[in-house]
């Protein structure tokens, strides 16, 4: 299994990019899926059925099988080199994947109960939730990369800082919108 390694990273990081990709962009359309509500009811049932629709494929087809092959070709990364179980930044990574996976599970929760028309979240709460998946790829990713637990400390701190840039960012996002009426 050893020679093996290198495929299993690759397909690994091809699935993560995917995994990713439909995080984000799943919680963008729920975003608009709730932000359908505030229009004429005709054209706010349109929108509804459609997102649910398009929410529904993309989970399906893409967030899904990419979640599924990620865990898979890591668990075989795992199996090809167990010394890594011994690693303390593995252990952190697998603690935020974990985290990861939870959110993924909230999220499908959260399409789920979109498609029945109940909206828990504002779209701005929403906006805020999306910003959780990239914060937990910024942690897996420097976690990875750093390995060390000094650096752990400055990458907490880093981390720590960069979730208020981007929550800020939101808020401002916000204030804008407002003002321009979007």
């Amino acid at each position: 299994m050893e020679e093996y390694y290198r495929y299993f990273l690759a397909v690994h990081i091809i699935f993560v990019v995917s995994w990713m990709a439909g995080l984000f962009y799943g919680v963008r359309l729920f975003i608009y899926h709730t932000e359908a509500n505030a229009r004429p009811e005709l054209e706010k049932n349109i929108l509804q059925k459609e997102f649910g629709k398009i929410e529904a494929r993309l989970w399906n087809i893409i967030t899904i099988p990419a979640m599924v092959f990620t865990v898979l070709a890591g668990a075989l990364m795992i199996y090809a080199h167990p010394f890594l179980l011994d690693e303390d930044w593995m252990q952190v990574k697998l603690g935020f994947v974990v985290l990861l996976l939870i959110y993924h599970f909230i999220c499908q929760n959260l399409m789920k109960q979109l498609r029945n028309g109940i909206f828990k979240f504002s779209s701005n709460q929403l906006r805020l939730w999306n910003e959780v998946a990239t914060i937990l790829l910024v942690a897996i990713v420097f976690t990875v990369i750093l390995k060390s637990a000094v650096d752990w400390v400055y990458g907490l701190l880093g981390l720590v800082a960069f979730s208020v840039v981007i929550m800020t960012a939101v808020k401002i996002y916000k204030r804008y919108r407002e003002k321009n009426g979007n």
